[in-house]
């Protein structure tokens, strides 16, 4: 099992390289460096802030869980 800051350090990385893809995808299409770097930038907020907000929604879903045995 993964230590707290072990899987806190993988989030951020994750997060960096999807980062790193939609600015490069950005910069194909745009052809902007700047207007790839403001996209990047937007998308770590906003993708931040849904993984937090779905991971809390999945907090009150039952689906798949299981109880701890006693």
């Amino acid at each position: 099992m993964d230590t707290h800051s072990r899987s806190f350090v993988k989030a951020l990385s994750w997060r960096a390289t999807g980062t790193i893809d939609t600015m490069i995808i950005s910069l194909v299409v745009t052809g902007s460096i700047k207007l790839a770097a403001a996209i990047g930038l937007t998308e770590v907020v906003t993708k931040s802030l849904l993984y937090y907000l779905h991971e809390r929604a999945w907090l009150k879903i039952p689906y798949g869980r299981r109880t701890a045995a006693r």
